[in-house]
């Protein structure tokens, strides 16, 4: 059974850092892809990053690009993504996914797997 599951969200004031984490488990090999997506009330679900297990490649969505940085630690089975310079429209729920690609995650929809999600808060 694949379980991912998600820590590190909070408050945060704009300008600061959060760091989150995905523990995954479950998960054969390194043909698989772990990334987040976020969403907030009202809105559609947006993809953040991602990255290939298999060869470290990763994948931003454009508002991100600069300030987040994903990375994957093979020996601890983990995902982080560091978020730096938060903005207050960074504000959502970040769920961790696990697929064969990137695709469903960068789109927000029809991963396979996911976690309960963290919610991250930014204030002015």
């Amino acid at each position: 059974e694949v379980q991912l599951v998600e820590s590190g969200g909070g408050l945060v004031q704009a300008g600061g850092s959060l760091r989150l984490s995905c523990a995954t488990s479950g998960l054969t090999g390194n043909d698989y892809a772990v990334g987040w997506y976020r969403q907030t009330p009202g809105h559609a679900r947006e993809g953040v990053s991602c990255i290939l297990l298999s060869d470290n490649t990763t994948v931003y969505g454009d508002s991100v690009k600069g300030r987040f940085t994903i990375s994957s630690d093979s020996a601890k089975n983990t995902v982080y993504l560091q978020m730096n310079d938060l903005k207050p429209e960074d504000t959502a729920i970040y769920t961790c996914t696990a697929d064969w690609g990137c695709m469903a995650t960068m789109t927000g929809y029809g991963m396979t797997w996911w976690g309960k999600g963290s919610l991250v808060t930014v204030s002015p």
